[in-house]
């Protein structure tokens, strides 16, 4: 369902089925809740310090090669909202 790379990759499932406009049923499947993990990242690579008008997916894009992996940067900062960490000019974030 998600590529391996993805922060989805390998959740369990649930299904839901619900009636269409047409009243047949259909299934949706989707992915059960996903926690930030609670034990410790791996080792920082850099410190990088957030200048005015940076992105996560910018920053993933930079360290990793990859701007999808800025989940990662979530994950190693505890943060649930990508956006508060690229808030505040000056502030750093674990790589």
């Amino acid at each position: 369902m998600f590529e391996p790379t993805s922060r989805y990759f390998g959740l369990e499932t649930g299904e839901l089925t619900v009636l269409d406009e047409s009243g047949d049923p259909r299934v949706l499947v989707y992915v059960r809740r996903r926690f930030t993990p609670r034990t410790p990242p791996p080792a920082t690579l850099v410190s990088h310090a957030v200048t005015q008008g940076e992105r996560l997916d910018h920053l993933a894009a930079r360290y990793f090669g990859d701007p999808t992996q800025f989940w990662r940067i979530c994950d190693a900062n505890g943060a649930l909202r990508p956006e508060e960490l690229v808030e505040e000019p000056g502030r750093r974030v674990d790589i």
